[in-house]
């Protein structure tokens, strides 16, 4: 990471860096501040965020991982952040918490920000370019860009140019626009406004698993935080920004059924052996109608409804749903009559993933002797993990399958003419947050303040983050502040973040930090 001369007044005090406003300079507008070092160093801040990327980061590669936290904390030390590794007593291997905090003299409110800094795994093949291989291209693959070398200093830059990494979207674009501020700030003596506790998660893509420890066991550095703020996520699909005051939960299995102990040539055996590609398609049409409801008994009766305020937001959103459609080449959708917005506020559950022997190239005239699709259910508030997988297991027994955990042996195979193996499971709780709650309103102000009239209020983001683990566990509220780009790519091949959107997130996360303080308590 490039090292900017800094020049900052700090206190050094118990371990952590205290603003000092009485030896700053006059307070300027964070977001100008921030933007006049972003229009100077937008070359350098392009090829620091590349540096980040660069390190690669799925969360089973504790390595990889470490390399990041450590990448991370001493930027964090590099700004005058006494940043440090969380780590979990005999747990070596699972990823640490970046932690640092900011103290203001005088601030009547404190900031928790939620950064995971791991991503999804990769199928490098499936890949433009190498995946930890940041790449620069005009403007997006699919609309003509074109690669082109990274920036010099100096250099103008496009906002329409595109960054091409694993996590460029998710979710290391808002590390990428965070260290500017910070930077600025720094360097022309802005003081926040708010105490800030930065809380960067190592394992988000792994499902957070030993999140809640970490929480738990730092109860005494967290509890004082105010609101959680999760920079994570895509800006509207209209491209309009974005404040979430929820997400979905997520749970999931793996359901495999059997044929015959062995794969049998099609010919000899065809008309006459159970194909197990067959009886999964069955499966699982009985599980869905055409119009994409979910058929599973009691799936939606623990939904809980939403309040005046989000219907309210509901009702002002923009109409994009046509707009959608065409972008993503759809004649029709699931749940025809509601817009992608409702259809947000229910639980779903998608068949992710379909295997049973080989097609094209490798196709083989055989029966197949296993099935096996991934499910991925998708939780509203009210709904609980193990309930919802529950009422599928239900579902499936009431088709006619013996259910088993294992592989069935010989004896189970006879005794049972159809077999589902489950398993998997897991996952956590959705969470939102009232839009009427006072520290709420105070950050809609300061997000509209960077974003203009033009910003959505969306009551429940569709992907999923712990957030539960906050709103639920810690008692705190928690809100969703996005600054991808819609069409990131997410969790896919060719994932990118456009400049533009890294230019906003500087932004953002300025007048966040700015904004006026919070009423003493």
């Amino acid at each position: 990471m490039s090292k900017a001369i800094l020049t900052i007044s700090v206190i050094l005090h118990s371990g952590l860096v205290v603003f000092n406003p009485a030896t700053a300079a006059a307070q300027q507008s964070g977001a100008d501040v921030a933007r006049a070092y972003r229009e100077s160093h937008e070359a350098e801040i392009i090829g620091d965020f590349a540096e980040l990327l660069a390190l690669p980061n799925v969360a089973s590669d504790s390595a990889g991982i470490n390399r990041n936290a450590i990448y991370l904390r001493d930027a964090l030390r590099a700004l005058g952040i006494d940043a440090e590794l969380l780590r979990l007593a005999d747990q070596p291997r699972v990823p640490p918490i970046v932690f640092g905090e900011i103290r203001v003299p005088g601030a009547t409110r404190t900031l928790g920000v939620y950064v995971h800094y791991d991503g999804q795994p990769v199928d490098s093949s499936r890949w433009t370019h190498g995946p930890w291989q940041p790449t620069l291209y005009t403007r997006a693959m699919e609309s003509g860009g074109v690669a082109r070398s990274m920036p010099v200093p100096g250099e103008p830059v496009d906002p329409e140019w595109r960054i091409y990494a694993r996590s460029a979207g998710d979710d290391k674009a808002p590390l990428g626009a965070l260290l500017p501020v910070l930077t600025a700030f720094r360097e022309a003596n802005v003081t926040p406004t708010s105490n800030i506790k930065f809380f960067f998660d190592g394992e988000e893509e792994a499902g957070s698993q030993h999140l809640r420890e970490y929480l738990e066991s730092n109860r005494d550095r967290v509890d004082d935080i105010d609101i959680w703020l999760f920079f994570d996520g895509p800006v509207h699909q209209s491209g309009r920004p974005l404040l979430t005051f929820g997400v979905r939960g997520v749970t999931g299995m793996e359901v495999t059924v059997y044929g015959p102990n062995r794969p049998l040539h099609s010919g000899h055996y065809g008309n006459w052996a159970p194909v197990p590609g067959q009886m999964l398609a069955e499966l699982l049409a009985t599980m869905k109608d055409g119009d994409g409801n979910v058929l599973v008994e009691g799936f939606y009766d623990t939904v809980e409804p939403i309040g005046d305020a989000e219907r309210e937001a509901l009702a002002a959103l923009p109409d994009y749903d046509e707009e959608l459609k065409e972008e993503l080449g759809l004649a029709w959708t699931e749940g025809e009559g509601q817009s992608l917005a409702e259809r947000l506020l229910l639980p779903s559950l998608t068949v992710r993933g379909l295997s049973s022997g080989n097609v094209g190239r490798l196709a083989r005239n055989v029966i197949p002797a296993t099935a096996t699709a991934t499910l991925g259910i998708r939780l509203v508030k009210g709904n609980d993990p193990q309930h919802m997988r529950e009422l599928v297991e239900a579902h499936i027994q009431r088709q006619g399958y013996h259910i088993v955990r294992e592989d069935p042996d010989h004896a189970t195979r006879l005794a049972y003419p159809k077999i589902a193996k489950i398993t998997g499971g897991g996952g956590y709780r959705a969470s939102r947050t009232a839009m009427d709650v006072p520290i709420v309103q105070e950050v809609v102000g300061a997000v509209r303040a960077a974003a203009g009239d033009d910003l959505v209020l969306f009551p429940a983001l569709g992907g999923s983050l712990p957030l539960y683990l906050f709103t639920e566990v810690m008692g705190k509220p928690a809100l969703i502040v996005p600054i991808a780009n819609h069409d990131d790519n997410q969790h896919a091949p060719d994932e990118n973040l456009r400049i533009a959107n890294l230019w906003y997130g500087i932004d953002l996360y300025a007048a966040l930090f700015t904004m006026p303080p919070g009423a003493t308590p």
